[in-house]
């Protein structure tokens, strides 16, 4: 028995040591198609000459031929169509155990009767992708709440360049997460047991601001009883990220720029080059292409920064990923705290100026001041729940109106706000919505939107 399992192991190790030939279906299934072509050929011809010869009268023959062969076409196709859809069936069956939602999908997908099956399949890979991307940015970014296609994307980016040394621009408006990002950079980097080392350059003086980057040599001015490393110094070997770059006064950005250029710098009142090994990145709410026109940052700095640049989207642009905030900013209280759907529906309306910053501030406040486990409408600021009932937004609803059609309403001013973002472009909303095309479809017909009417109108 042992003899018998140690030539199958050599017979199989042999297998595996011989030369493999991957082929495309593209290159095989159109080289078969043109075999059965020649084959044809041939046998016509060869037919067509033998009876011509004899004599013979060779409509029958050629018919039961031409059947034969076309028989056997049909035959090869659907053993071609088998060999390659088998796969894929057994994938979708194991992806259906492994995760109930796409057991799910795939049922939503085959009552669909205008999809067919490779209609289906894909409608499946489309969402299988969509939950591994979720998986993966919530293995590798747990700290980064959102799973809206923008921020997906996001997430994809700086993947690709974390592991690298080149130098980031996180380019956000106030309140997007710009320093969270910056850590999450560092963290699956290759410097990340190396240190990270954090300035705002917005939050230090102009006169204090060279001393804290570069250090100073004793009795380098009035005050400077010792030396003093600077941030470059603690950062050797490691990242720095300068957060609000814009803010940097203009006479130190080209000192910056020789950082970055030639790897070195000089001290506060000191004469020695100092060599220094360092990641940068940056950030800004400001425009710096604007900046730069107008002579109030450096065109050669800016280049220099802007190698790989990360722009956050605003709150108001991914919204659909309000409510894991939301639930992520109430699971930081002791106490066991919901939001009702009515208030959740107001957050979702409204713009966000401040963004996920100040999403988290209305969240702590309204969790302040309510009285019991629920965060209602009345708990949240004047200025949310007036713009979700100003004209500019919805038309107010009725204070008596049964809470069921309150949200009915809601939900078709959220399907028709986004179909105008969109032009009418179903695709486009979904990912506004963060809801699927077939869902998108079901409201559409349910709230008897007219879809053509609003493309008109962005026409």
């Amino acid at each position: 028995m042992k003899n018998k399992s140690l030539m199958l192991k050599n017979m199989l190790k042999e297998l595996s040591r011989r030369p493999r030939f991957n082929i495309s279906l593209y290159i095989i299934i159109p080289f078969i198609i043109s075999g059965f072509s020649a084959l044809s050929s041939l046998v016509s011809s060869s037919l067509t000459r033998y009876h011509l010869t004899q004599g013979i009268d060779f409509s029958h023959p050629v018919f039961w031929a031409a059947s034969l062969i076309g028989l056997l076409a049909f035959i090869a196709g659907v053993v071609l169509v088998r060999l390659i859809l088998k796969p894929v069936e057994i994938f979708v069956e194991k992806a259906k155990k492994l995760a109930p939602q796409i057991s799910r999908i795939q049922n939503e997908a085959r009552d669909e009767e205008s999809l067919d099956q490779i209609q289906q399949f894909t409608h499946v890979f489309d969402q299988v992708t969509t939950v591994l991307s979720r998986m993966e940015s919530r293995h590798f970014f747990p700290r980064i709440i959102g799973e809206s296609v923008l921020m997906r994307g996001l997430m994809s980016l700086i993947m690709k360049v974390a592991p690298t040394d080149s130098t980031v621009l996180i380019l956000g408006e106030s309140g997007t997460g710009k320093e969270l990002v910056a850590t999450s950079i560092y963290e699956i980097s290759l410097r990340k047991d190396k240190s990270f080392i954090k300035l705002n350059c917005a939050a230090i003086p102009e006169e204090l601001l060279e001393s804290e980057l570069f250090g100073h040599e004793k009795g380098a001015f009035t005050g400077a009883t010792s030396f003093k490393p600077g941030k470059f110094d603690m950062a050797n070997g490691g990242t720095l990220f300068l957060d609000e770059i814009g803010d940097m006064p203009y006479s130190l950005q080209s000192k910056i720029l020789r950082v970055i250029q030639e790897r070195e710098f000089f001290r506060v009142g000191g004469s020695k080059t100092i060599k220094v090994d360092v990641r940068f990145i940056a950030s800004t709410n400001k425009n710096l292409e604007q900046m730069v026109r107008g002579g109030h940052f450096r065109e050669d700095l800016y280049y220099r920064l802007n190698v790989f640049t990360l722009n956050l989207p605003p709150l108001r642009e991914r919204k659909e990923d309000i409510p894991a905030l939301v639930d992520h900013f109430l699971h930081q209280f002791e106490k066991d705290i919901e939001i009702t759907s009515m208030a959740l529906q107001m957050l979702m309306a409204y713009q966000w100026p401040g963004n996920v910053r100040e999403l988290q501030n209305i969240i702590e406040r309204s969790a302040v001041i309510c009285e019991d486990a629920f965060i209602e409408p009345n708990h949240l600021p004047v200025g949310i729940t007036g713009a979700f009932e100003s004209p500019n937004h919805s038309p107010s609803l009725p204070t008596n109106m049964p809470i069921d059609e309150k949200l009915a309403q809601i939900e078709k001013n959220m399907l028709i706000d986004a179909l105008r973002k969109t032009g009418g472009v179903q695709i486009r909303a979904t990912e506004l919505l963060g809801i699927n095309q077939r869902s998108l479809w079901h409201r559409i017909k349910k709230y008897n939107i007219d879809v053509k009417n609003i493309k008109n109108q962005n026409s």
